[in-house]
């Protein structure tokens, strides 16, 4: 068995590695988000029985029906919210699962104010973000779609679960200037959208084809 010092090398050495191939080889090029996603132990946020896939380039199953994003796509979605807001804006992140996301964000010195569904997601997330020090400002069990009317407004929203359309609340919990990212279905599969909020009116712009989990309803 190897010893706690020899597992957070080989652990350092997987992320050096996923980082430089499978996401700032891509289109990923944004300095913080490149340390932060270096610097987050990936395999503290996935069951024991898959920390040796903890850094493959696919989703990975985390329980309870839900998983962990990509690793490029949660480089990808980072990188789309942080660089149209300002460092240290409000963000409210829908769906926050596994809590890596949260982990990236909080790094990167973002006031982050999660949602996830679940408790069981919720209650494990926040024992590891408690452990490395990187608690969001707050974390609610609820229904995601109704987002979090007195935490806002927020200047970016993220969400990792996929909508059958925009929720009212975020539009409205949106501060102006803000911008929202998320996957939506459309009648061709599921798109990821970027929405940019200039005077009071949201403008969208498809970005790629995704898959994720849905966003459920209470």
């Amino acid at each position: 068995m190897l010893s706690p010092i020899a597992v957070a090398v080989r652990e350092e050495v997987a992320r050096h590695k996923m980082v430089l191939e499978q996401i700032a080889q891509r289109d990923i090029t944004d300095d913080r988000v490149l340390k932060a996603m270096q610097k987050i132990p990936r395999h503290f946020f996935v069951p024991d029985d898959m920390k040796k896939m903890a850094h493959d380039d696919n989703p990975l199953p985390i329980g309870h029906e839900q998983t962990i994003s990509q690793p490029y796509m949660v480089a990808a979605m980072t990188t789309l919210l942080t660089r149209l807001i300002p460092d240290g804006s409000k963000v409210l992140e829908i769906g926050s699962g596994s809590g890596y996301q949260t982990a990236i964000l909080v790094d990167m010195g973002y006031e982050v104010h999660s949602i996830e569904l679940l408790p069981e997601l919720l209650e494990q997330s926040k024992k590891v973000l408690q452990g490395l020090d990187l608690m969001p400002a707050s974390m609610t069990c609820g229904d995601g779609h109704l987002g979090l009317l007195e935490r806002g407004p927020f200047g970016g929203i993220i969400a990792a679960a996929c909508a059958k359309k925009l929720p009212k609340a975020w539009k409205q919990q949106l501060a102006e200037q803000g911008v929202i990212v998320a996957p939506m279905s459309t009648i061709n599969g599921q798109h990821l959208f970027r929405w940019l909020k200039n005077q009071g009116k949201l403008s969208r712009k498809k970005v790629m084809g995704v898959r994720f989990v849905p966003l459920v309803r209470v």
